[in-house]
């Protein structure tokens, strides 16, 4: 009977000490004390956010540091959803010639996202439907990214010169058909680089747009003789359809910002509308003299994005924090600049399960560090601009694990 006695009481002991354990790591991973912005559910204050199994677990006021196995202090930082690129160039590869669609000039994802605080890029048009299962092999199943893609009304792709002028490539049909076969990775149609004197392209990948039922991103600086800005916003694209490189002025294009300095009406027509104006910055797509008068007037861009490539990444763009620390010193407040990256890009990519940190939403946080000091930002003409503020990632969570770590904010000291 002694025996059996002290066996239950050590049984008991045994599953209350279980139950202490338990209790005491209840989340993998707490990021305490730092300020939230979640546009999606108004939240722009100092909370706690706590995660387990790759979800987020718990956002409240105060959680308890013993609940969680890995504690990270966000004292005077800023916790966010993951960013969001919506136009980024990801189709690297090999091949010569071949500009954005299997290239030496585009980018593998992870070497250039998780380090930005970016942990979903969306691919602007590098693989079409002819090449996108060629794309999903090489890119998007080999990224610890998450990648999406918007898909070229090219069926070649993103492959510069000749093959993006070709018309008899630009078929609605088969590039729907492709992205409702991959529509799980496939969030739109992109249309670029056109340079002749048809609204075909622009009619093509819209209709290929309704026909699977995503947006269209579309790059309209090329045209000769020019198309109407105005025609393309009211008449051929819909409400939500996605304009980018909002703040470019390429090619002889009518700029949004007029030689009067002015806003154009038909910009504010347009994005009442229900047009998407992204900011695509690019190596030649953003400059200072339309945007600082467009911002001075209000004329905010809906995303921001970074149209990531060698030539852009090395040049004035930098990465889509630099983008940021831009708009942050042309007086957009910090939580519409990380809405901007975060629950207006999922919106606008209709993959609403992203760009929020709701319990049970996957847990991709972006840890940002806001510094104070003397700074320069570059244009695409090479024009400076001094700044006040600029964002740097500190700590990058894709799914609940810890992917880039600046300063050891999740690590242990070596001599503990």
């Amino acid at each position: 009977m002694k025996k059996k006695k002290l066996y239950r009481l050590w049984h008991l002991a045994a599953l209350m000490f279980g139950t202490f354990v338990v209790s005491a790591q209840e989340y993998d991973i707490l990021i305490d004390n730092g300020h939230v912005v979640d546009a999606k559910n108004k939240i722009d204050k100092v909370m706690d956010v706590a995660i387990k199994d790759g979800k987020i677990a718990k956002v409240a006021s105060s959680i308890s540091s013993k609940s969680a196995t890995v504690v990270i202090d966000a004292k005077d930082l800023y916790v966010s959803p993951g960013l969001i690129d919506i136009h980024s160039h990801n189709f690297h590869g090999t091949e010569p010639h071949s500009y954005l669609s299997n290239s030496f000039t585009a980018l593998p994802p992870d070497g250039f996202s998780f380090r930005t605080g970016v942990t979903t890029v969306v691919d602007a048009g590098g693989a079409g439907w002819r090449n996108f299962q060629l794309f999903k092999e090489q890119v998007i199943d080999r990224s610890k990214t998450r990648v999406l893609a918007f898909m070229n009304i090219v069926g070649s792709g993103m492959k510069g010169g000749a093959i993006e002028q070709n018309l008899a490539d630009m078929d609605a049909k088969l590039t729907a058909m492709v992205a409702r076969q991959n529509k799980e990775h496939v969030v739109g149609i992109k249309l670029a680089h056109f340079s002749g004197f048809d609204w075909k392209p622009a009619e093509s990948a819209v209709e290929a747009g309704k026909l699977a039922d995503i947006p269209v991103m579309i790059d309209f600086g090329g045209s000769e003789p020019e198309l109407s800005l105005n025609t393309l916003f009211m008449e051929k694209l819909r409400p939500g359809d996605i304009f980018t490189h909002a703040y470019a002025h390429v090619n002889g294009r009518t700029p949004l910002v007029g030689p009067d300095g002015k806003v154009a009406d038909f910009a504010w027509k347009a994005q009442e509308r229900g047009i998407i104006f992204d900011v695509g910055h690019g190596g030649g797509s953003f400059l200072f003299e339309q945007v600082v008068p467009a911002m001075k007037q209000n004329f905010k861009p809906n995303t921001i994005s970074t149209d990531l490539h060698t030539g852009s990444m090395n040049a004035g763009m930098k990465d889509v924090v630099n983008i940021m620390s831009k708009f942050l010193n042309l007086e957009m407040p910090v939580a519409e600049v990380i809405e901007a990256t975060t629950w207006n890009s999922a919106k606008a990519i209709k993959r609403e399960e992203l760009g929020h940190l709701s319990e049970g939403a996957v847990a991709d946080v972006t840890i940002l560090n806001l510094h104070n000091g003397n700074f320069g930002f570059i244009d695409s003409k090479g024009k400076k601009m001094s700044g006040e503020q600029k964002l740097e990632c500190e700590v990058t969570i894709r799914e609940g694990k810890v992917v880039y770590d600046l300063n050891g904010l999740a690590a242990t000291f070596w001599n503990e």
